[in-house]
């Protein structure tokens, strides 16, 4: 496995456990979720790219 894998991996739990259907972050809203979106799309798309 290689560091990009496991960042993305990472990345994606990470986007999981903000999803505001769990308890602890239920009153967070959808923000986080998207911000953490779009660093999973971006590294996606560089990944794609062969730039990592």
């Amino acid at each position: 496995m290689s560091i990009t894998t496991i960042i993305l991996i990472v990345l994606i739990l990470m986007l999981i456990g903000v999803l505001p259907t769990w308890s602890h972050s239920s009153n967070w809203g959808y923000g986080p979720t998207g911000g953490l979106g779009l660093v999973v799309v971006i590294v996606i798309v560089l990944l794609l790219m062969g730039r990592i």
